[in-house]
C-alpha cells in the first residue's frame, strides 16, 4: 500500500495551492516583461513597444489610420499612464470626452513630421472641446485637416464652433500626473501654446497643475493650439549605433 502523505508534505501541497492562485491573480503586469527605451526623445529607440488603446468608454484615438499603421506606441509604462488616467477620468469626469494623437513607431526612431518621439516617451493629446451648446465632443480629425493637427484655434481658443474645454484639459493632466507617479514615471514637460497656459492656470486644477508640471515657455516649430505635447521622464538605456 502506498504511504500516507505526511503532515509537511500536505502543508506544502497546500502552500503551493495557494501560492498559486495568488500568482493567478496578480496583475500582468507584474509578469510581462517591460519595455526598453534608449536614446532621448531626438536621438533614441524602443524595444518591446506597446500600442495604446484605440478606444475606451470616455476616450478614442486621432485616428483609425494612425493605429493601423503603427503609429500610436509607446513604453508599456506610458501604455498603463495613458490608460489609467483615462479609467480615473471615467469615475470623475464622465461627460467628459479626450482624444489621443500620435505617439511613435514600435521600435521608436523618427515618426515624420515629428522631431522627437523616438523613445517612446512622448505622446500628443487633441485638446478636449465642447460645441456651442456647452458639451463635450471630440474634435473633428480627418484627413482633410491632417487628422486634427492642421486644425488652427484663435486667441479665444475657439475654432468655428467649438472652444477648448480647460476644465477638462486640466483635469487630463492632473490624472496624467497622477498615474505617472503609480508607474514610477514623472511628466517631464507639456509642450502647449503658451498664450493659453493662463486660461489653463484659472481652472479648478490650475494651482496644482502650475506648481507640479514644467510646461516650455517658449514657442516651438509647429504651433500647439490644437493638441498638447506630453514628454514623460523614464530611465533609458544608451543608445548606441546597430
Amino acid at each position: 500500500m502506498p504511504r500516507a502523505p505526511t503532515r509537511s508534505a500536505l502543508c506544502l501541497s497546500a502552500v503551493t495551492r495557494v501560492a498559486a492562485l495568488l500568482m493567478a491573480a496578480l496583475p500582468f503586469k507584474t509578469t510581462a516583461a517591460d519595455s526598453i527605451c534608449y536614446g532621448t526623445p531626438s536621438s533614441g529607440r524602443l524595444a518591446g513597444g506597446a500600442q495604446i488603446a484605440k478606444s475606451g468608454p470616455n476616450f478614442g484615438a486621432y485616428s483609425a489610420l494612425g493605429i493601423t499603421l503603427g503609429r500610436t506606441y509607446v513604453h508599456s509604462k506610458i501604455k498603463r499612464v495613458v490608460e489609467q488616467s483615462y479609467a480615473a477620468l471615467a469615475k470623475s469626469q464622465p461627460s467628459k470626452t479626450y482624444l489621443y494623437g500620435e505617439s511613435g513607431w514600435a521600435e521608436g526612431g523618427r515618426i515624420r513630421p515629428h522631431r522627437t518621439h523616438q523613445n517612446g516617451l512622448a505622446v500628443d493629446f487633441m485638446v478636449p472641446v465642447m460645441d456651442a451648446q456647452g458639451r463635450s465632443v471630440a474634435l473633428p480629425t480627418n484627413i482633410g485637416n491632417a487628422y486634427g493637427y492642421d486644425i488652427e484655434f484663435d486667441p479665444a481658443a475657439r475654432f468655428e464652433h467649438l472652444q477648448i474645454d480647460f476644465e477638462a484639459l486640466a483635469e487630463h493632466l492632473y490624472a496624467i500626473h497622477a498615474a505617472a507617479l503609480n508607474q514610477g514615471v514623472k511628466v517631464g514637460r507639456v509642450i502647449f501654446d503658451p498664450a493659453y497656459l493662463p486660461k489653463l492656470f484659472k481652472t479648478r486644477r490650475g494651482a496644482f497643475i502650475k506648481k507640479n508640471i514644467s510646461f516650455l515657455k517658449s514657442r516651438v516649430w509647429i504651433r500647439h493650439d490644437e493638441h498638447y505635447h506630453i514628454d514623460f521622464t523614464y530611465p533609458c538605456r544608451r543608445l548606441v549605433a546597430r
